[in-house]
């Protein structure tokens, strides 16, 4: 690993903070979105039913399956719909938008249902595998989903971990239409049939929030997924059986922002390693500790020559795609105005 020649680069050095809080949950996790470090957790691999946060899967596999604006007719599957819901009738004419801002904001198990018949396109167990499939592909290796609600009464619910819930928070939140789902307070549905408020109080009470999803089944008890950004930094929480969880995850919000920052890693423009140029497209910010103690952070180029490796204290911060025919002269000066 060396340290890196160039005309740009930043120094700040990382640290590992200890314990936010005295709050009690049975599992939780703090996580930064840019590079998936995990800050702070309990328990992060323990699996267990995780109710309706599980609409978050719900959520991404419909949008990237099916368009928004797309209107459905809803047929008898709605029948098999319980619990929670939005109010939604056979023979209503509805569009996937509008079903997935009753899944997100309201967390309609009808809405659910209707999109794994819809947004599917072949049945509800094409769905569900379609869940368990983006589940793998993301990394959620504790994780099997059985349904596209979160209900565990007929058969185990949908099985997971706060690690891998916050895995997939942080996949989703890269996605704009679900970044602005999930970040809505209230939501005028297009067929006019009324007005729907989120029930993340965390996105009205506390002002650097930017989405989540709630969850509760006697099962499962009380599970929450949020996130929230501050001066560039995006954090993602995760509890399970947490009974004042809004509070908690606040509070650690308000913890992590004090001891993180943002900064610029390598602008744009040419650099070397040894005798290897390469170009960095855009400027290049990571999340690191706050910290008097300043050093180098240090850089890797990957085995295939694709990505370079950014690291602090020997611990990976991130790897992020470079430019490696950019060598003319041309290049080299343009990087120097």
């Amino acid at each position: 690993m060396k340290k890196i020649c160039c005309f740009f680069v930043v120094f700040y050095c990382c640290m590992i903070p200890g314990q936010a809080t005295e709050y009690y949950a049975k599992n939780y996790i703090v996580m930064e979105a840019g590079s998936g470090q995990i800050l702070e957790g309990k328990e992060i691999h323990e699996t267990q039913s995780v109710a309706s946060i599980s609409k978050i899967m719900t959520a991404i596999v419909a949008i990237e399956n099916d368009q928004l604006l797309r209107e459905v007719e809803i047929g008898e599957e709605i029948k098999k719909a319980y619990g929670s819901g939005v109010y939604i009738h056979q023979g209503d004419k509805i569009t996937i938008q509008d079903l997935l801002y009753g899944l997100l904001l309201r967390s309609g198990n009808d809405a659910a249902l209707c999109l794994a018949y819809h947004a599917g396109g072949e049945s509800l167990e094409h769905f569900v595998q379609l869940m368990n499939s983006k589940a793998q592909e993301i990394g959620m290796n504790d994780t099997i989903f059985h349904n596209p609600s979160g209900l565990d009464e007929e058969d185990e619910g949908n099985i997971s971990s706060v690690y891998d819930m916050a895995l997939l928070m942080r996949y989703c939140m890269q996605n704009e239409t679900f970044r602005e789902i999930t970040s809505t307070t209230a939501y005028k549905r297009l067929d006019g049939n009324g007005t729907w408020h989120n029930k993340n109080k965390l996105l009205t009470n506390y002002e650097y929030c930017t989405g989540g999803k709630t969850g509760f089944t006697k099962k499962a008890k009380r599970t929450l997924v949020t996130s929230a950004s501050k001066d560039g930094v995006e954090l993602i929480v995760v509890t399970f059986n947490c009974g004042d969880d809004f509070s908690f995850h606040q509070n650690l919000y308000e913890t992590y922002f004090e001891i993180y920052h943002q900064v610029l890693c390598l602008d744009q423009g040419l650099y070397q390693i040894d005798n290897y140029q390469f170009y960095v497209n855009e400027p290049i910010y990571q999340t690191l500790a706050k910290t008097n103690n300043e050093e180098e952070l240090e850089y890797q180029i990957s085995s295939d020559q694709k990505m370079i490796n950014i690291y602090c204290h020997e611990q990976l911060l991130g790897s992020y795609e470079i430019i490696k025919d950019r060598y003319s002269f041309w290049y080299f000066f343009e990087a120097m105005l």
